[in-house]
């Protein structure tokens, strides 16, 4: 007899492509047009994310979420310059030093509450000024929502924003999964962004239902001098930028990103809920978008893994994290709930 198929949910990275973005690219998959996004689908796109974020904005698109974060750092900061950062943020601990080696400036580490960070808490890693001694602070970039999932109010985005053009720094989101957040919130997009002040965003597509892409969004055109520039240095432009760009304009038409991300959101209030009556399992942080991370008895882990894959975020302290996707189902949740009360339960005894 073999063994039941292995659930999934390591990360929203596992998933599929959702089917109108598979239809979308199919579509535009026909005669001849232009390279480089000099084509009508990708004028299309940008003007599906300029309905969405403000008519002014200036739109980058890119492979993925680290190209997205290079890209955008790099066209605002200077060799000599630092980006301040929460300290378990994807730009410090996941991307390769990416950053670094294409800003060649610095990355600071923010000490951070579940993924947040405060102005208090950058000013205390800005220091006092030391001249040419020290790194010009320049950039404030948070993940929204973050590595933890919790998610930024738009005040505690717009207090960041206040804080960095006080002191004429600016502020980035990585915004990987920006549309969980925003559906969690009940938001717009431009709410928790453009309207609150952020200049630069990465806007995540990837991980809710595209096959690959993001795009770099600048709020104020007086950054963009040289974002082109950045892009291609980092090989980050697109040939066939038409197959990224019509991801983009299915993702926005009807509101496709809203619902993806939304499901995916049901999906983690629903396994949260689901296991909420085992006393050894206990939920490190409130669940807010589509990540949970239950502290485990170390005894559960093995046993959890060989029925699920999924990572653990915290090896030392048995925290798990689990990830949902557009496409998770009801069943796949209520099944990966009764594996764990099952093992809970003979582990109990």
């Amino acid at each position: 007899m073999s063994s039941p198929e292995p659930l999934f949910f390591a990360s929203d990275n596992t998933s599929g492509v959702h089917p109108e973005i598979l239809a979308a690219i199919s579509r535009s998959n026909h005669g001849f047009v232009k390279p480089y996004g000099d084509d009508p689908y990708t004028e299309s796109a940008v003007s599906k994310l300029r309905e969405e974020f403000g008519e002014h904005v200036e739109v980058f698109f890119t492979f993925n979420g680290t190209g997205a974060n290079v890209v955008g750092l790099a066209s605002l900061v200077r060799s000599y310059e630092a980006v301040y950062c929460a300290d378990c943020s994807h730009v410090w601990s996941d991307e390769c030093a990416a950053p670094e080696k294409f800003l060649g400036g610095k990355l600071v580490p923010v000490p951070s509450l579940f993924g947040k960070i405060t102005s208090e808490a950058v000013a205390a890693r800005i220091g006092e000024d030391r001249g040419v001694h020290h790194a010009k602070p320049k950039v404030i970039s948070i993940t929204q929502p973050t590595e933890w999932g919790t998610v930024y109010q738009p005040e505690e985005i717009q207090a960041l924003a206040d804080f960095a053009h006080e002191r004429s720094m600016t502020l980035h989101v990585d915004g990987a999964r920006l549309s969980n957040a925003a559906a969690a919130l009940g938001t717009s997009l431009a709410a928790i962004s453009k309207d609150v002040g952020v200049d630069v965003l990465s806007f995540g597509g990837t991980k809710n239902g595209l096959l690959g892409g993001e795009a770099v969004i600048f709020f104020n055109d007086v950054f963009v001098q040289n974002t082109g520039y950045f892009r291609k240095q980092a090989t980050q432009l697109a040939s066939k930028m038409r197959f990224i760009a019509v991801q983009f304009e299915a993702l926005l038409t009807a509101d496709l990103w809203r619902q993806n991300a939304a499901h995916a959101n049901t999906m983690a209030t629903r396994l949260s809920e689901a296991i909420s009556d085992i006393d050894s399992i206990k939920l490190s942080c409130p669940v807010e978008v589509n990540a949970l991370f239950p502290q485990l008895k170390e005894s559960f882990v093995a046993p959890l893994q060989k029925r699920c894959v999924f990572y653990l975020w915290e090896k030392d302290a048995s925290i798990a994290r689990w990830m949902t996707s557009f496409n998770t189902t009801p069943e796949e949740v209520d099944t990966f709930a009764e594996v764990i009360h099952e093992i809970a339960h003979h582990g109990a005894q």
